[in-house]
Formats: C-alpha cells, sequence, structure tokens
C-alpha cells in the first residue's frame, strides 16, 4: 500500500504546486503527474534558483530522491483521502471492562 504522502501528491495532481528539490532551487508549476515513488512531472514551469535568478520551463521530470518537500494547495485539506469515514465501532474496545479484586482468586466478573 502507499502511504498518505504520495495519496497527497496523486491528489495535487492537475494543480499547482511549488517543489524544493535538493540543490536548493523552488519549481512552481502545474503537477502533471506523480508517481508512486515520488517521481513527478510538471508543466509550465517558474524556477527560482538559490542565487535569486528566475527562469522558464515547458516541462520537468523530477527524480523523487531529488525533492526536499512540496508544497500543495490549502484546497487538498478537504480531499475525501482525510475525510474521516465516521464512527467504525461503539468504543467498547475488543472486550468487556472486567475488574479483579483482592478475594476474587482470579475469577474475573462484569462491573458494568
Amino acid at each position: 500500500s502507499i502511504g498518505i504522502p504520495v495519496k497527497l501528491l496523486h491528489e495535487a495532481q492537475g494543480h499547482t504546486v511549488s517543489v524544493e528539490i535538493c540543490t536548493g532551487a523552488l519549481l512552481r508549476g502545474i503537477l502533471h503527474e506523480a508517481e508512486d515513488n515520488m517521481n513527478i512531472q510538471m508543466r509550465d514551469i517558474t524556477i527560482t534558483q538559490r542565487d535569486g535568478r528566475v527562469s522558464q520551463l515547458d516541462q520537468v521530470y523530477i527524480r523523487g530522491s531529488n525533492i526536499r518537500f512540496v508544497i500543495v494547495p490549502d484546497m487538498l485539506k478537504n480531499a475525501p483521502m482525510f475525510q474521516n469515514g465516521g464512527v467504525k465501532g461503539k468504543g467498547v474496545g475488543r472486550g468487556t471492562k472486567t475488574t479483579l479484586t483482592r478475594g476474587t482468586k482470579g475469577r474475573r466478573f462484569n462491573r458494568g
């Protein structure tokens, strides 16, 4: 199974994201595709180098191991993957509540 960060990248496809890579450059553009190993393909990119130089690219492919972090749009916090599917149980746990006191000699009895 894939983890939450990868699922979030898949949800961000088609949206504008910012990616900082290991060289310190910041790339901002449309996330076209994200793979399970975090390799990403972006379109219409603006690159800001560490020294402040800015340049434009039509498309870029970034290996996942070269990504330092990704900033995704705030609207993705409402993505279905983050919605709680409701209460699964009634809070009872796996068994019944029991109490052992002196004098029961190891016998369990239900207190409620």
